[in-house]
C-alpha cells in the first residue's frame, strides 16, 4: 500500500533569485512538509506490486487516442468505409480536424512500417469535406469571425506576472488578498480556435506584465438564453459524444499552444478484491452499491468527510496538521475489518486523524483520482500561457474523467471549499489547501515519478497551482461548453437525416406513398399544438399535461412553477430541485434544463423536441 516517494529536499538547491523570493513568499513549506508527512506515514506499509508493461510506441498511443475519440473505424482490422465517420468529422472545427489528421497520419505511418495489411484510409479522403467548407465554422459562420471575434473576451487578466525556476516558466499562485478582476469565459467558440485568434492578434503578443499583479480573474459564465449544460444533464449517448469531442478539442488546444499531450497507458497493478484502501475506485463503488444502491461516491470517503466536519471546520491547521503515523496505521486496519459491519467506533477518530485518512485514501488508490491516462495532461496545464487557457484545459479534462473519478473529485473539491470558507479561523486559505492537497493527488507511484530536485521543485509549484485552479473554479469546471453541445446537436441532426433517408427508401421499397406518410406523420404530431405553444408532459404529477404559450420572458423555472402550484396531497411535498424540465428528442437525446433557460429561444433551436417534467432519478 506504499507509494514510491521521491526524496524531499530540505531546501531547493538553487541560487536565490527574484523567482526564488517569489516562491518563498508563497509558503512552499506547506508542500514540502506534506511530502515529508506522506513519507513518514508510508513507512512499514506493504508495497503494491506493479506489473511492468512494455512502453507503447507513438503509433500505439495514437491508435488508442483515435479509439477514445470514437474514430477507431478509421484504421486497423475493423476499418471500414471512411464515410461512416463523415457525420462526426463534418462537425469538427479546423483545429479539431487538424488534430485528428495528425494522429491518423502517425498511425498510418506506423502501420506501414510494420507492414500491416490493414486498410489505411487516405487522410485526403477523410478530410475532403473539411477542405470544401474550410471557410465555414460548424455553426455556419465565417471561420474568420471564429478566429477574431472573441478577442474581446481575452484581456489583461490573462497576462499575469510569471516566474522562472531554472529553465521553466510558471504562472505563480496568488494571494487571496489581491483584488481579483472579473471576466467572462467564452464557451461558444472552440477553445483551440480562440487560441489561434490570440496567436494571430498583435495585442496578445505583448510581454507579460512584470508589475507583480498575479491575481486570478473571477471568471463568470455568460448568460445563455438556451441554457447552461452541466455534466449530468445529458443522456449517456450524448455524453459519450461530448467526451469524444472533448478529447479532440483538448488535443487541438495543446497542439495550437505547442504543449505536448501524451496519454499514459494504465499500468497493471495487482490489487485487493475488497476492502477500503488501495482498491480500484470502481471496485469500491460496486462493493458500496451492494450496501447502499445508487451510491456514486465511496462510503468511506463520505464518512471521513463527515467526521472531519463533525469536529468543526474552524480547527486551526485543518488538513495541514497530520495524525500520528502509528495511530493512522492502526485505524486503517480497524476500518478494514469493521467498517462494513457497522461496528467501528468513529468516536475514537480524532479530527486530524480523519483528515490524514482522507488524504491516505486518495493517494493509495491503485490508479490516481485524476486517472492514469490524463494525470500528465493535468500536470501539463501549468505550461499553458494564460489563465483562461488553463481553465479551458481543466474544463475539458474534468469532462474526460471516468464517472467515478469525476464524482469523487467533485465531492472532494466541494469539501475543500467548505474548509476554505472558514479560513479566518482555521488559517487555511485556498493557497494553503492547494499546497497540502497537491502531493496527494499528483504524486502517483504507478507512474514511477523519479526526478531531479530541480524538476521536483518545478512540479511542486506547478501542481499546487493546478490544485488552486481546481478549487477556485470548480463551479465552472462541470460545465459542458456550448460549442461542444452544438456539435453534438449537429451530429444528431445529420444522423437523423441519414436515418430518415434510409427509412424513406425502405418505405418506398414496400410500396408506401412517402408523401402521404410524411403528411400523415406531421399532422398527427402537430395537430393538437397551435403555433407558439408547447405541450409539457408531467407523467408523475397530478397535472400530467399542460399547453403553455411561449413568450419572450418564459423560463424553465416558470414552467415548473405552474405545474408545482397545482400539486396537492403527497405530491405537494415536491420542492424546487427535486423535479426538472427536460428537452427530449429533436437534435438532442435528452437534456435537463437549468432554471434560467428561455423556452422560446430553446424552442427555436430545437423545434422538434418534446418537453417533459421528471426527476433526475427517474
Amino acid at each position: 500500500m506504499n507509494q514510491e516517494i521521491t526524496k524531499v529536499p530540505e531546501k531547493p538547491p538553487f541560487d536565490r533569485s527574484s523567482s526564488q523570493d517569489s516562491l518563498d513568499e508563497l509558503s512552499m513549506e506547506d508542500y514540502w512538509t506534506e511530502l515529508e508527512n506522506i513519507k513518514k506515514s508510508s513507512e512499514n506499509r506493504q508495497d503494491q506490486e506493479v506489473v511492468v508493461v512494455k512502453e507503447p510506441d507513438e503509433g500505439e498511443l495514437e491508435e488508442e487516442w483515435l479509439k477514445e475519440a470514437g474514430l477507431s473505424n478509421l484504421f486497423g482490422e475493423s476499418a471500414g468505409d471512411p464515410q461512416e465517420s463523415m457525420v462526426f468529422l463534418s462537425t469538427l472545427t479546423r483545429t479539431q480536424a487538424a488534430a485528428v489528421q495528425k494522429r491518423v497520419e502517425t498511425v498510418s505511418q506506423t502501420l506501414r512500417k510494420k507492414n500491416k495489411q490493414y486498410q489505411i484510409p487516405d487522410v485526403r479522403d477523410i478530410f475532403a469535406q473539411q477542405r470544401e467548407s474550410k471557410e465555414k465554422a460548424p455553426d455556419g459562420t465565417n471561420s474568420q469571425s471564429v478566429r477574431t471575434d472573441e478577442n474581446k473576451h481575452q484581456g489583461k487578466d490573462d497576462q499575469d506576472s510569471s516566474l522562472v525556476v531554472g529553465e521553466k516558466e510558471l504562472i505563480p499562485l496568488v494571494s487571496e488578498e489581491v483584488p481579483a478582476s472579473e471576466t467572462d469565459i467564452n464557451l461558444e467558440v472552440s477553445f483551440a480556435e480562440q487560441a489561434v485568434s490570440q496567436k494571430d492578434s498583435s495585442k496578445e503578443k505583448a510581454q507579460k506584465s512584470k508589475d507583480g499583479d498575479a491575481s486570478l480573474p473571477n471568471f463568470r459564465l455568460p448568460k445563455d438564453k438556451t441554457g447552461t449544460t452541466r455534466i449530468g444533464d445529458l443522456a449517456p449517448q450524448d455524453m459519450k459524444k461530448v467526451c469524444h469531442l472533448a478529447l479532440i478539442e483538448l488535443t487541438a488546444l495543446y497542439d495550437v499552444l505547442g504543449v505536448e499531450l501524451k496519454q499514459q497507458k494504465a499500468v497493471k497493478i495487482k490489487t485487493k478484491d475488497s476492502g477500503l484502501f488501495c482498491i480500484p475506485l470502481i471496485a469500491l463503488l460496486e462493493q458500496d452499491q451492494r450496501k447502499v444502491p445508487g451510491t456514486r461516491i465511496p462510503l468511506i470517503f463520505q464518512k471521513l468527510i463527515s467526521r472531519i466536519e463533525e469536529g468543526g471546520l474552524e480547527t486551526e491547521g485543518l488538513l495541514r496538521i497530520p495524525g500520528a503515523a502509528v495511530r493512522i496505521k492502526n485505524l486503517c486496519q480497524e476500518l478494514e475489518a469493521k467498517f462494513y459491519e457497522g461496528t467501528f467506533n468513529w468516536e475514537s477518530v480524532k479530527q486530524h486523524d480523519a483528515a490524514s485518512l482522507l488524504k491516505l485514501f486518495i493517494r493509495e488508490l491503485p490508479q490516481p483520482l485524476l486517472s492514469v491516462e490524463y494525470l500528465k495532461a493535468f500536470q501539463a496545464v501549468q505550461n499553458l500561457p494564460t489563465r483562461t487557457q488553463q481553465l479551458q484545459a481543466l474544463n475539458l479534462l474534468v469532462i474526460l474523467l471516468p464517472d467515478a473519478n469525476r464524482d469523487t473529485l467533485k465531492a472532494l473539491l466541494e469539501f475543500l471549499q467548505r474548509v476554505i470558507d472558514n479560513r479566518e479561523k482555521n488559517k487555511m486559505t485556498t493557497m494553503n489547501v492547494a499546497m497540502v492537497m497537491a502531493p496527494n493527488l499528483f504524486m502517483c507511484h504507478t507512474l514511477g515519478l523519479k526526478s531531479s530536485e530541480q524538476r521536483e521543485f518545478v512540479m511542486a509549484a506547478g501542481t499546487a497551482n493546478i490544485m488552486h485552479l481546481l478549487i477556485k473554479y470548480q463551479q465552472l469546471l462541470w460545465t459542458i461548453p456550448k460549442f461542444i453541445v452544438n456539435q453534438v446537436r449537429k451530429q444528431n441532426t445529420e444522423n437523423h437525416k441519414k436515418d430518415k433517408k434510409a427509412m424513406k427508401k425502405l418505405l418506398k421499397k414496400r410500396a408506401f406513398d412517402r408523401e402521404k406518410y410524411e403528411k400523415q406523420d406531421k399532422s398527427t404530431s402537430d395537430a393538437d399544438v397551435p403555433q407558439g405553444v408547447i405541450r409539457v408532459q408531467a407523467p408523475h404529477l397530478s397535472k400530467v399535461s399542460m399547453a403553455i404559450q411561449l413568450t419572450e420572458e418564459l423560463k424553465a423555472s416558470d414552467v415548473l412553477a405552474r405545474f408545482l402550484s397545482q400539486e396537492s396531497g403527497i405530491a405537494q411535498t415536491l420542492k424546487k430541485g427535486e423535479v426538472f424540465l427536460y428537452e427530449i428528442g429533436g437534435n438532442i437525446g435528452e437534456r435537463c434544463l437549468d432554471d434560467d433557460t428561455y423556452m422560446k429561444d430553446l424552442y427555436q433551436l430545437n423545434p422538434n423536441a418534446e418537453w417533459v417534467i421528471k426527476s433526475k432519478a427517474s
